[in-house]
């Protein structure tokens, strides 16, 4: 039984079920929200399907009001594409809460998907209008006995919730969840996301720690959006104000706004998130477009497809990826971070750059062991560097690969060092171990950058060790360190 949409059809209002709700006429938009017998979630798109693909208008406006007729939101048309919201209670540096750009309506095919600025209260009716003019050639709704739902009655209690897009969750968003979980948390909590597509910019403050998000697989479960460094980065944020700063910056000036930019980014620690993939929709050319960043102590991620073209996977603090696959083009593995990566595909999707890593000399850097570096159809021979360094800033930059297995678009010189004079990189450390081509030959690495090296026997089991990387952190025994054990595999 699904949730109970109720809608003008002939003179008469009718109460239809399943959620979506259509006038007799079929070539009538349908109006649905995501849902069961006992109401849909508090943080529910909204949905009109067209009978063709709809035009977003510029004039009037989608408001959803209380059964008493009190306003709950309105959606301009105007604005919709570059809309507001506070997302995850953000707040910056300064303390002041941080707005998110983010699109209220957006149309895909013949949906129109409409989401709030909030999400709405328990256990109320609520009904919807549309203005004319809010999709070109679309008269509105205008009766509030035409769209009609109403919510869960009661909070779900944090420590296991569910996610569902179809409504058979606690949530119908992954952020819905996230804020379900108490700041100052200090509890494990679990997110279970159902088989779905999420389209959603998702933020874990730091006060939000010991969550884990664990997908239905990663082909099942995706999260995604098009955020990028023109929407929330710093070039949309070029004359931001104190609520626009990056809370945690590790370089003061480069992290002033670009932590807001991922499509899914996280600030707390004792942080896990398994059997999804998450996805920066941006297109390629759009800007740096994280499709993860994570900022802080004991991030891991298991079994994850991360996609996106520059700067998919941005780690700070410690963290931890294992068989997992990591697509992009232009440093697409990058941070300040101590991160080691195991039994991973790095696949390369147009000539570019693998990594980036920007740590000091008080951290080791990142550490890929085990991992199969290939590449997309079309991408050149010694198109792609295995990672680069500006020297003459991150004068400690280390990468190191260890039992690497890459395809002919790797370049022989295999590193990129700005500027080119090893004589500036003496205390850079571009480390290699026992690389291979995809069939197990050895790769012939004497042309390689002349101040990086072949690591011994003794030094490549130290470095293949990921609690010697991290500081102690044994992700191997506990993949959550102190959060708890590895979830179970859903492919």
């Amino acid at each position: 039984m699904k949730a109970t949409i109720t809608v003008l059809a002939t003179a008469a209002a009718l109460v239809l079920s399943p959620v979506t709700a259509q006038a007799e006429a079929g070539d009538e938009p349908r109006f649905s929200v995501p849902g069961r017998g006992g109401g849909t979630c508090v943080d529910a798109p909204l949905t009109i399907t067209f009978p063709e693909p709809p035009a977003l208008g510029t004039i009037g406006a989608i408001e959803v009001r209380r059964a008493d007729g009190t306003l709950a939101d309105r959606i301009e048309a105007a604005t919709a594409k570059t809309d507001r919201k506070n997302v995850g209670s953000a707040i910056s540096d300064t303390g002041l809460p941080h707005d998110f750009s983010y699109e209220s309506i957006m149309i895909e095919g013949h949906r129109a998907d409409v989401y709030l600025h909030h999400r709405l209260e328990y256990g109320q009716e609520y009904y919807v209008t549309v203005d004319q003019g809010v999709f070109a050639g679309f008269d509105g709704v205008r009766d509030p006995r035409a769209w009609r739902f109403t919510t869960t009655k009661r909070e779900p209690k944090p420590g296991r919730l569910t996610v569902s897009a179809k409504g058979a969750g606690d949530f119908c968003t992954v952020q819905g969840a996230i804020d379900a979980v108490p700041t100052g948390n200090t509890t494990p909590v679990t997110i279970d996301v159902r088989p779905g597509v999420y389209t959603e910019i998702v933020y874990v403050r730091e006060d939000r720690p010991h969550i884990t998000v664990r997908g239905a697989g990663a082909k099942r479960t995706v999260i995604r959006y098009p955020n990028n460094d023109l929407r929330n980065g710093d070039k949309a944020l070029s004359d931001g104000g104190p609520e626009d700063v990056c809370p945690r910056r590790v370089l003061e000036t480069s992290d002033l706004h670009n932590c807001w930019r991922a499509s899914f980014g996280v600030d707390a620690s004792d942080f896990l998130m398994s059997d999804v993939t998450v996805h920066n929709t941006t297109p390629d050319g759009g800007s740096q477009a994280e499709a993860f960043r994570g900022n802080n102590e004991r991030i891991a991620l298991e079994r994850v497809h991360l996609r996106s073209f520059q700067d998919t996977l941005r780690l700070q603090g410690k963290g931890f990826v294992t068989d997992s696959h990591i697509s992009g083009d232009t440093d697409f593995v990058w941070g300040t971070g101590t991160v080691f990566i195991q039994d991973t595909v790095l696949e390369s999707t147009d000539r570019g750059y693998i990594s980036q890593s920007r740590n000091d000399e008080t951290r080791p850097g990142t550490v890929f062991v085990r991992t199969k570096l290939t590449r997309a159809p079309g991408v050149p021979d010694g198109s792609v560097a295995l990672s680069r360094s500006a020297v003459w800033r991150f004068t400690h930059s280390q990468v190191v690969y260890i039992d690497t297995e890459m395809d002919g678009h790797i370049d022989p010189a295999g590193w990129q060092i700005d500027p080119d004079d090893c004589a500036q990189a003496r205390q850079t450390s571009f480390w290699e171990y026992d690389s291979t081509d995809l069939s197990g030959r050895a790769i012939d690495t004497s042309q390689r950058l002349a101040c990086s090296r072949q690591l011994t026997d003794a030094e490549a089991k130290q470095w293949s060790d990921p609690a010697f990387v991290l500081g102690g952190w044994d992700p191997e025994r506990g993949h959550h360190g102190e959060h708890g054990s590895r979830s179970d595999a859903h492919e």
